[in-house]
């Protein structure tokens, strides 16, 4: 009788260790993916935001779009990327993924590097004629 009584006291008192060890558990579990999850997610991003604002006209840059480019300019949230000559498209800054580093490598300089776009018709980029030659261009492409 001795024995049974001996081992329901060992029962209660590991169930309520037990107990605060789950309690532990559960609690440990937001604060590790605060740090796995969380944060490195934060320092990517403010890493993202920097590298967009220090892109200055004539950096290479790739969209999320995987779409490689001269910048020609800015306009608010809005950069003229050039893609090939005499074309240019409107994205969004936030699309810009990277900045490209060309330069020298083991073939050489590449082909691109240090060129600077030059600006549509002439124009600079976010003007309002610009604007209104770009509107009348995709408009006589649409038809």
């Amino acid at each position: 009788m001795h024995v049974l009584a001996l081992l329901a006291a060992d029962d209660n008192n590991g169930s309520g260790a037990a107990g605060l060890v789950q309690i532990g558990v559960l609690l440990l579990i937001p604060l590790a993916m605060y740090f796995l999850m969380i944060r490195p997610q934060r320092r990517r991003m403010r890493e993202q935001q920097a590298m967009q604002s220090g892109l200055e006209v004539g950096d290479e840059v790739m969209t999320s779009a995987g779409i490689y480019g001269f910048i020609t300019g800015f306009e608010d949230d809005v950069v003229w990327v050039e893609i090939d000559d005499d074309v240019q498209i409107r994205v969004n800054r936030g699309s810009l993924q990277g900045k490209v580093h060309t330069g020298t490598g083991a073939s050489g300089p590449a082909p691109t590097a240090g060129k600077v776009a030059p600006t549509v018709k002439g124009l600079k980029p976010g003007t309002a004629s610009e604007s209104a030659a770009s509107d009348a261009a995709d408009t006589t492409t649409k038809e």
